[in-house]
């Protein structure tokens, strides 16, 4: 343990790296007189893969029955878009070990030389700059995150020398452009610091086991299929809905090539049609569809459709692309070809992997993001791509369906 409160995903990651260390250092006490000894292997496999699974159920719950007696006291400097989402992030994860108290109003602050101006939308206190040192104390706050990224040097400066030895751990959130990601590293470079970047690329042994991964996990996805495919097929009769149950359309892929993507229908027939006459004659809806490309109380959605966007099994079908190739089961939104010109310079990010069932924006926003920062999400997964990333998603997909779209305690 390096001292710092871990997310579950990069906690199981290290555990993972452990007991695979142990599975290797077990193989060396093995005894291989008469061949390899599989009786033995089969064994040391068993009782390493029991300790993983009791391992992972105690870290988590570990953290939620000492999570009173471990958390750190946080305060926000900040109240604007950014303190809120580093304050959801906070919230929903409990392995961050963060108990936000309260949030520090910068705006119009005669004690930094920039006036900030963030709007203030908090339901925990806000309180003045000039109070800070009172309310750390009162707070018991051992850790401040400082989620302004426009702040200067010499404000924050300033502001570090306040708080520097009256709490354990101060953090603060870059302003960042595309150029940093997760894969760009900090040097010393004889004394200047140095950020190195690199765009992702897939290295052909992570695209095989990728490909492995895809392939194995359709099926089961196919086997879903069937019965799913029996209960939208049945919803519709009943509602008069005798069109097809599937919808195909064609959708941009890797390298930018057209492929036929398959989704359940969740729309009424003629849906296109319907939308062209909304449009023209509502103004909201028109300005609404242009900035997101789709709505969000859509009248054209089906009630069989609406069930299955609610759970996210309106994707479903698209196990069959994974299943051909065409898709993979985690990587950038499928877009439409009418939809190229709208992607900009970042349309190069987008083609640069297989288009996937869930990705970046499905679970980290899903209909509450913009198309543009759709855009982001998925450079974003391009220009970090590993495979722990990808089974990263998977896990965070997961429970996003079995969470029945509610706001639920982070795992």
């Amino acid at each position: 343990y390096e001292g710092q409160a871990l997310l579950y995903t990069n906690e199981m990651y290290l555990l993972l790296k452990s007991f695979g260390g142990m599975l290797i250092t077990s193989l060396l006490v093995l005894n291989y007189s008469r061949g390899f000894p599989w009786n033995q292997f089969g064994w040391v496999c068993l009782f390493i893969g029991i300790d993983l699974l009791a391992s992972l159920y105690i870290n988590r719950w570990a953290h939620i029955w000492f999570w009173n007696k471990v958390k750190h006291n946080v305060l926000i400097v900040g109240a604007g878009p950014t303190a809120t989402q580093l304050y959801n992030v906070c919230k929903t994860n409990r392995f961050s070990l963060m108990d936000v108290k309260g949030f520090i109003n910068c705006n119009d602050d005669p004690f930094f030389l920039h006036n900030y101006q963030q709007v203030i939308s908090q339901k925990l206190p806000v309180w003045k700059v000039k109070d800070i040192e009172r309310i750390i104390e009162q707070q018991q706050i051992d850790v401040v995150l400082i989620a302004i990224p426009e702040m200067g040097r010499t404000d924050m400066n300033r502001l570090y020398g306040r708080i520097a030895n009256l709490v354990d751990n101060i953090q603060f959130l870059p302003r960042v452009d595309g150029q940093i990601n997760f894969a760009s590293k900090i040097n010393d470079f004889d004394g200047l610091l140095m950020i190195s970047t690199s765009t992702g690329k897939i290295s052909p042994l992570e695209r095989g086991l990728k490909r492995a991964m895809d392939f194995i996990g359709s099926i089961p996805g196919l086997l879903v299929l069937i019965p799913l495919t029996a209960y939208v097929a049945v919803t519709n009769r009943k509602n008069g809905d005798k069109d097809p149950i599937f919808f195909v359309q064609e959708r941009i892929g890797k390298d930018g090539k057209l492929f036929r993507m398959y989704k359940y229908r969740t729309m009424v027939p003629n849906a296109e049609q319907i939308l062209q006459e909304l449009m023209e004659t509502d103004e909201d809806i028109r300005r609404e569809y242009k900035i997101n490309k789709k709505l969000r109380n859509d009248p054209r959605i089906t009630k069989a459709g609406k069930f299955l966007r609610e759970k996210s099994l309106d994707e479903f079908p698209q196990f069959i692309n994974v299943f051909k190739g065409d898709m993979s089961l985690v990587g950038p939104r499928p877009y439409l070809p009418g939809e190229k010109e709208d992607m900009g310079e970042i349309y190069e990010d987008v083609i640069g992997t297989k288009p996937g069932i869930t990705g970046m924006w499905q679970t980290h926003g899903r209909s509450d993001v913009t198309f543009e920062e759709r855009l982001d999400l998925d450079s974003f997964y391009f220009r970090n791509y590993s495979l722990w990333l990808d089974i990263t998603l998977l896990l965070r997909t997961v429970k996003t369906m079995l969470s029945k779209g509610e706001k639920t305690q982070a795992y």
